[in-house]
Protein backbone atom coordinates (compact mmCIF):
# COMPACT_ATOMS: atom_id res chain seq x y z
CA UNK A 1 0.00 0.00 0.00
CA UNK A 2 1.18 3.21 -0.88
CA UNK A 3 2.06 5.90 1.64
CA UNK A 4 0.50 9.68 2.09
CA UNK A 5 2.61 12.33 2.46
CA UNK A 6 1.01 14.93 5.30
CA UNK A 7 0.94 17.58 2.84
CA UNK A 8 -1.16 15.02 0.03
CA UNK A 9 -3.24 14.30 3.40
CA UNK A 10 -4.57 17.96 4.67
CA UNK A 11 -5.33 18.56 0.46
CA UNK A 12 -7.71 15.72 0.52
CA UNK A 13 -9.45 17.00 4.01
CA UNK A 14 -9.31 20.22 2.24
CA UNK A 15 -11.64 19.22 -0.50
CA UNK A 16 -13.78 16.87 0.91
CA UNK A 17 -14.45 19.36 3.22
CA UNK A 18 -15.27 21.45 0.50
CA UNK A 19 -17.50 19.09 -0.32
CA UNK A 20 -19.81 18.86 2.78
CA UNK A 21 -19.87 22.44 2.75
CA UNK A 22 -21.95 22.31 -0.65
CA UNK A 23 -24.10 19.37 1.18
CA UNK A 24 -25.00 21.93 4.11
CA UNK A 25 -27.88 24.13 4.57
CA UNK A 26 -26.62 26.35 7.07
CA UNK A 27 -26.38 30.18 5.74
CA UNK A 28 -27.90 28.93 2.40
CA UNK A 29 -31.37 30.13 0.82
CA UNK A 30 -31.20 27.92 -1.75
CA UNK A 31 -31.91 24.12 -2.04
CA UNK A 32 -31.70 20.98 -4.91
CA UNK A 33 -32.93 18.26 -3.43
CA UNK A 34 -31.91 15.22 -5.73
CA UNK A 35 -34.16 11.97 -4.99
CA UNK A 36 -31.78 8.96 -4.43
CA UNK A 37 -34.37 5.98 -3.54
CA UNK A 38 -33.37 2.86 -5.35
CA UNK A 39 -34.97 3.32 -8.64
CA UNK A 40 -33.64 6.77 -8.62
CA UNK A 41 -29.87 5.63 -8.10
CA UNK A 42 -30.81 3.15 -10.98
CA UNK A 43 -31.89 5.89 -13.25
CA UNK A 44 -28.58 8.10 -12.93
CA UNK A 45 -29.34 9.99 -9.82
CA UNK A 46 -25.70 10.18 -8.67
CA UNK A 47 -24.49 11.59 -11.93
CA UNK A 48 -27.01 13.96 -11.59
CA UNK A 49 -26.10 15.27 -8.19
CA UNK A 50 -22.51 15.40 -9.33
CA UNK A 51 -23.20 17.33 -12.13
CA UNK A 52 -25.48 20.02 -9.62
CA UNK A 53 -22.25 20.06 -7.75
CA UNK A 54 -19.76 20.36 -10.78
CA UNK A 55 -21.92 23.45 -12.03
CA UNK A 56 -22.32 25.01 -9.12
CA UNK A 57 -18.86 24.96 -8.62
CA UNK A 58 -18.14 26.46 -12.24
CA UNK A 59 -20.94 29.25 -11.56
CA UNK A 60 -19.89 30.49 -8.58
CA UNK A 61 -22.78 30.00 -6.49
CA UNK A 62 -22.68 29.31 -2.79
CA UNK A 63 -26.05 30.49 -1.23
CA UNK A 64 -27.55 26.60 -3.02
CA UNK A 65 -26.69 23.50 -0.79
CA UNK A 66 -27.45 20.26 -2.72
CA UNK A 67 -29.24 17.53 -0.71
CA UNK A 68 -30.54 14.25 -1.18
CA UNK A 69 -33.88 12.11 0.27
CA UNK A 70 -35.22 8.94 -0.64
CA UNK A 71 -37.71 8.40 -3.21
CA UNK A 72 -40.12 10.80 -4.24
CA UNK A 73 -42.76 8.39 -5.72
CA UNK A 74 -42.39 9.81 -9.38
CA UNK A 75 -40.46 6.82 -10.34
CA UNK A 76 -41.79 6.71 -13.93
CA UNK A 77 -39.90 10.26 -14.64
CA UNK A 78 -36.64 9.23 -12.25
CA UNK A 79 -34.07 10.77 -11.65
CA UNK A 80 -36.44 13.47 -10.07
CA UNK A 81 -35.06 16.91 -8.28
CA UNK A 82 -36.78 19.23 -6.15
CA UNK A 83 -35.58 22.77 -6.55
CA UNK A 84 -36.15 25.48 -3.86
CA UNK A 85 -35.54 29.02 -4.88
CA UNK A 86 -36.70 32.63 -2.71
CA UNK A 87 -39.70 34.17 -4.79
CA UNK A 88 -40.09 30.62 -6.77
CA UNK A 89 -42.42 28.02 -6.14
CA UNK A 90 -40.74 24.47 -4.62
CA UNK A 91 -41.05 22.67 -8.08
CA UNK A 92 -40.27 18.83 -9.10
CA UNK A 93 -38.19 18.51 -12.10
CA UNK A 94 -38.48 14.80 -13.66
CA UNK A 95 -36.37 12.60 -16.05
CA UNK A 96 -33.22 14.73 -15.34
CA UNK A 97 -29.73 14.06 -16.37
CA UNK A 98 -26.56 16.16 -16.44
CA UNK A 99 -27.72 18.42 -19.43
CA UNK A 100 -31.38 19.21 -17.76
CA UNK A 101 -29.24 19.69 -14.06
CA UNK A 102 -27.25 22.19 -15.73
CA UNK A 103 -30.07 23.86 -17.04
CA UNK A 104 -32.19 24.00 -14.04
CA UNK A 105 -29.05 25.67 -12.37
CA UNK A 106 -28.67 28.14 -15.35
CA UNK A 107 -32.71 28.51 -16.25
CA UNK A 108 -34.28 28.08 -12.62
CA UNK A 109 -31.70 29.00 -9.89
CA UNK A 110 -29.46 31.90 -11.79
CA UNK A 111 -32.18 33.20 -14.05
CA UNK A 112 -35.54 32.70 -11.97
CA UNK A 113 -37.50 30.87 -14.67
CA UNK A 114 -38.91 27.22 -14.53
CA UNK A 115 -37.84 24.60 -16.92
CA UNK A 116 -41.62 23.86 -18.21
CA UNK A 117 -40.21 20.72 -20.63
CA UNK A 118 -39.08 18.57 -17.00
CA UNK A 119 -42.23 19.78 -14.28
CA UNK A 120 -43.95 16.88 -13.00
CA UNK A 121 -44.96 18.39 -9.78
CA UNK A 122 -45.99 21.64 -8.34
CA UNK A 123 -45.62 24.05 -11.23
CA UNK A 124 -48.92 25.93 -10.96
CA UNK A 125 -48.51 28.05 -8.41
CA UNK A 126 -46.56 30.18 -10.48
CA UNK A 127 -48.35 29.77 -13.30
CA UNK A 128 -51.96 30.12 -11.93
CA UNK A 129 -52.64 33.00 -9.28
CA UNK A 130 -55.35 32.82 -6.84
Amino acid sequence: MAKISLEELRKLREQKQDALQKRDLAGKDSQIIVGMGTCGIAAGAKTVLDEFLKVLDEEKIENVAVTQTGCMGLCYVEPTVEVIVPGMPATIYGKVDAAVAREIVKSHVIGKKLVTDHIYDRPSVDIMKA
